[in-house]
């Protein structure tokens, strides 16, 4: 009789697990991470950076506005990389011999900027519409961290039982970074060590020892 208990406590310990298994809410695993850094994670990336140059019908080469409007978007390229440098002029446009004319002293600033002369490329691209003008475009590639791009709403915000975050959380947050960081590679691994101003460092010591005074605790109550 003892063993036949045993056996059917043995044989219902099992069978309580399966009931107890299928009376248990099944969790529906979220598709959106809980975590912004993991929904929005920051890469590094080539892009190519662009910069319209209009220019008239009349003109005869390149005005001061647009020579130091592209002086300043060169103050970003880096010279040590040196990657190409396209001056893309429309052909077909209103303005064809004044956007070539352009084109040129476009050239001749780039290089007066620290662009080598072997990374430059003047090239043409087909205008929309004859009857109208059309910009000089200047483009080279920068290695930039970026983020995913932002407003993806998948789910209703009031949907908020399982008070997890939603989609787009944390986006903005992540680009913003991302926009601040001046070398991304600052992101793969530190930089080398700088010397140090030893000059500095003895002065700094010898203003601390010199004007150093006892910590006196200052309780407020």
């Amino acid at each position: 009789m003892l063993r036949s208990t045993k056996r059917i406590v043995q044989i219902a310990a099992p069978l309580a697990l399966i009931v107890l298994a299928g009376c248990a809410d099944r969790m529906k695993v979220a598709s959106i991470p809980d975590d912004y850094r993991t929904n929005h994670p920051i890469t590094i990336a080539e892009q190519e950076v662009t910069i319209d140059l209009a220019v008239g019908a009349g003109d005869r080469g390149a005005t001061r506005a647009q020579v130091e409007t592209l002086e300043g978007f060169l103050v970003n390229y880096d010279k040590r990389a040196a990657p190409m440098l396209t001056i893309m002029r429309p052909v077909g446009a209103r303005n064809d011999l004044a956007a070539s004319r352009a084109a040129n002293d476009f050239v001749r600033v780039a290089k007066a900027n620290g662009v080598p002369a072997a990374r430059i490329s003047v090239v043409t691209y087909q205008a929309g519409e004859a009857g109208l003008s059309s910009p000089v475009r200047v483009a080279y590639s920068v290695v930039k961290a970026q983020t995913n791009q932002c407003g993806s709403w998948p789910e209703d915000l009031t949907n908020t039982k399982d008070n997890r975050h939603y989609a787009n959380f944390g986006c903005a947050y992540q680009n913003n970074i991302a926009a601040q960081i001046s070398n991304p590679n600052d992101l793969l691994g530190p930089r080398k060590s700088t010397t140090i101003d030893a000059e500095n460092r003895s002065i700094v010591i010898e203003d601390y020892r010199v004007n150093s005074r006892p910590f006196l605790p200052t309780i407020n109550y």
